[in-house]
């Protein structure tokens, strides 16, 4: 009969131990879930505000590289307040203003000049010597133009444009001369003759 109490007493005190064993263990599991929690919350703030302040520095160019060559992007005469270029082509002539400031569009004879050529050839020749330096929205164009067809005063605006940019920066000058936008295309359709077809064509010999 002794050993019945001491059965039972052994048996009640082991669930005890297991009960507090699981409570420890349990509100370890607590207290690393919260830390868990805790930790990524507060550190994305700080490095956002870090970064705020790393990714802002103030960069002031004087120069852009294009195609492996630097060029300076700085007018030669800062007081000037546009930049001028003459064209001709056939018999069509152009006179261009390059603004350094306010809004960047290009007009042609007061209108927008994708309105007036409506043609993409005719629109990729006016702005040729700007796509050359990737110029087209670093500029505001103010164009005239008189005489001519769509083709002669598209190609003189490309004309007037390079001089002007040359204006503005002598470093342009031989990136334009080796495109050729520097070069006055001085041919023009020839006259026609009389008794002939055209300008040099003779008519057709018949022998009868």
């Amino acid at each position: 009969m002794p050993t019945k109490p001491k059965e039972t007493a052994a048996k009640k005190k082991v669930p005890a131990k297991k009960e507090e064993t699981v409570k420890k263990v349990a509100k370890k599991e607590a207290v690393v879930e919260e830390k868990k929690i805790a930790v990524p919350v507060a550190e994305p703030k700080v490095s956002e505000k870090t970064a705020a302040k790393i990714e802002i520095p103030e960069i002031s160019a004087t120069s852009v590289i294009i195609d492996g060559e630097e060029f300076a992007i700085e007018p030669t005469d800062k007081n000037a307040k546009y930049f001028s270029g003459v064209g001709r082509r056939k018999t069509a002539s152009a006179r261009a203003l390059l603004f350094t400031r306010g809004i960047k569009e290009f007009i042609v004879n007061g209108k927008d000049y994708k309105q007036y050529f409506q043609t993409f050839d005719l629109q990729q020749k006016a702005i040729g010597s700007l796509n050359k330096m990737k110029s087209l929205e670093r500029f505001r164009v103010m164009v005239k133009v008189q005489g001519g067809g769509l083709t002669g005063q598209a190609e003189a605006i490309r004309l007037a444009i390079a001089r002007a940019l040359i204006d503005f920066s002598i470093d342009y000058r031989k990136r334009l001369k080796k495109a050729g936008f520097l070069t006055r295309d001085s041919r023009r359709k020839e006259r026609k003759k009389p008794g002939l077809k055209g300008a040099r064509r003779a008519p057709q010999f018949s022998k009868r």
